[in-house]
């Protein structure tokens, strides 16, 4: 059973390691004592221990060199208190410790183990309070070998800040060994490796606990001659519906139809009319006013015999094409679907392009510009840049998986966030890296994390309605950026509203009773692992 979640308790931004640590230094210079801070975050370790196992618990803290140990000597203290039998293994000299964990680690009174394996013997809760996110080597030494033993035995364990081994910026393993926790205790705001995979297989079920840190740490000052000085601005959030519902459009009593935007869906051949379909139903369930499905000749009559209240319109070739998006009131396209990896299709894509409708580029639109019988696709591709950015006020989202997005930007490696980041930078369109953790980036660097798409929406056909959510959202007038977020959160809320045994079919069908929940209640009925302590004790 998922924990439950209050409406907009959940902060949307989220926090890179230095910008973390740029918020407790500004908190430290508003008056909050640093070690008032770490007994907060021992205490929130110490109440989110104290609800995954009983009363006279047997309790193993493993503490490393840094502040988490501080964070870790806090929590031992404090459960010992409660009532606990705690012990505590220190991976580092005592000696060595300073600051306020040499601090904290004075307060503790309870002995530090020397055989630690010893400890390690069914104890009823590890708290692995070794490293935090800041962690930026490989783990090496007796911390590796406690490291195997708790995950070998499967031991119930709490992560402080993130699972030991993590990036807190990436996700990423730092190194061979890595904390699998239970539940992990963060303080103030996510990290963007509290979402991104595999980071967010490592944490269980995440805390978020307030410790004292003011708010305004995010906000902007100014200086004695009123210029701005900005405090903590982070560019990367979560995508939950406080970061996009203000902008979600809604249906006025004065409006109608054809204020609400006319979308257009480009048609495959007519062995492949389907994904087409889905789209232009995914557009139309989001609340577009009028949706047309743009077919070739060829596929008019299987598309007119499945369509009712998505109207029909033929087209022959590029010029056709021009001709019906001519219309101004066809204001969104989506293209791709279906269509074909194929010279002709880039031909399609090249027309929508030069058009001020906004554009989502999806699936073999994208692909159709990898090819290339030179077998260097990198002009063919750069052009479609370029095509995108001759238009610089007119949206424009690309809704890659890894496999197009490797075709699309061969040379960008490293992790998901800064891959986005600069694929959105390169090609001028906002881009959605699709995957259970999808990231959302925009050119101007804003980025988000999404981590609510089940399993069971990787079946065939779901982007074809992702796309088609986007093209609705964007004929509505919504921005693009906000709009792929809403658009990307909505599809993973219909997949878990609608459960295993999902076809994409299903996906617009159950969407009203996700809006009307998002709207009313964003977490009216949520699927987050992610649960908030709002105050610290």
């Amino acid at each position: 059973m998922q924990p439950t979640i209050e409406p907009y308790s959940l902060p949307i931004e989220l926090l890179t390691t230095a910008e973390m640590a740029e918020t407790d230094r500004l908190a430290v210079a508003a008056g909050v004592q640093s070690l008032t801070l770490m007994e907060n975050a021992g205490r929130a370790v110490a109440d989110a221990a104290m609800k995954m196992v009983p009363p006279g618990a047997r309790i193993i803290v493993l503490c490393g060199p840094g502040n988490n140990g501080g964070d870790g000597f806090v929590a031992a203290r404090l459960l010992r208190e409660r009532g606990y039998d705690v012990a505590l293994a220190l991976f580092a000299d005592r000696l060595r410790l300073s600051g306020d964990a040499a601090i904290m680690a004075a307060r503790w009174t309870g002995g530090i183990a020397e055989d630690w394996p010893a400890l390690l013997d069914d104890p009823d809760l590890v708290i692995d309070a070794l490293f935090g996110a800041g962690l930026t080597r490989p783990i090496i030494g007796d911390a590796g070998g406690a490291i195997v033993i708790i995950n070998l035995n499967q031991l119930k364990i709490l992560a402080v800040d993130i699972p030991s081994g993590i990036d807190g910026n990436t996700g990423a393993p730092i190194g061979d060994y890595v904390v699998n926790a239970t539940r992990t205790v963060t303080f103030f705001r996510l990290k963007p490796g509290h979402l991104l995979l595999p980071g967010r297989e490592h944490c269980g079920d995440i805390v978020l606990s307030d410790i004292g840190i003011p708010e305004t740490v995010l906000d902007v000052t100014f200086d004695a001659e009123d210029n701005p000085r900005p405090n903590v601005m982070p560019a990367q959030f979560h995508n939950i519906p406080p970061l996009w519902l203000a902008e979600l459009p809604r249906v006025g009593t004065s409006g109608h139809k054809y204020t609400r935007g006319h979308a257009v869906v480009v048609s495959g051949p007519a062995h492949a009319t389907g994904a087409a379909r889905l789209g232009a139903r995914g557009a139309l369930r989001v609340g577009a006013g009028l949706v047309t499905v743009a077919s070739p000749l060829d596929s008019v009559a299987t598309n007119a015999s499945h369509l009712t209240a998505i109207m029909l319109k033929p087209f022959e070739g590029p010029r056709g094409l021009a001709d019906i998006l001519t219309d101004a009131r066809r204001n969104a396209v989506l293209i791709g679907p279906g269509c074909g990896v194929s010279i002709a299709t880039r031909l399609l894509t090249q027309v929508a392009l030069e058009f001020d409708a906004a554009c989502v580029l999806d699936a073999d639109a994208l692909t159709s510009f990898t090819l290339d019988q030179s077998d260097d696709p990198e002009p063919v591709i750069n052009h479609l840049f370029t095509l995108i950015k001759e238009k610089p006020d007119r949206p424009v989202v690309i809704t890659p998986h890894d496999g197009e997005f490797k075709r699309l930007f061969p040379d960008l490696t490293g992790d998901k966030l800064s891959r986005a980041r600069a694929a959105a930078e390169r090609s001028g369109a906002i881009v959605i890296l699709k995957g259970p953790d999808t990231v959302i980036a925009s050119p101007d660097g804003s980025a988000a994390i999404n981590n609510n798409a089940p399993p069971w929406l990787a079946t065939a056909g779901s982007g074809d309605v992702l796309a088609g959510f986007i093209t609705g959202l964007l004929a509505q007038g919504m921005s693009p950026w906000h709009a792929a977020c809403a658009a990307v959160w909505l599809h993973g809320e219909c997949a878990n509203y609608f459960g295993p045994g999902l076809i994409a079919e299903d996906i617009p069908e159950v969407l009203p009773q996700v809006l009307t929940n998002s709207i009313a209640s964003p977490y009216r009925r949520s699927t987050s692992s992610i649960v908030l302590r709002t105050t610290p004790s």
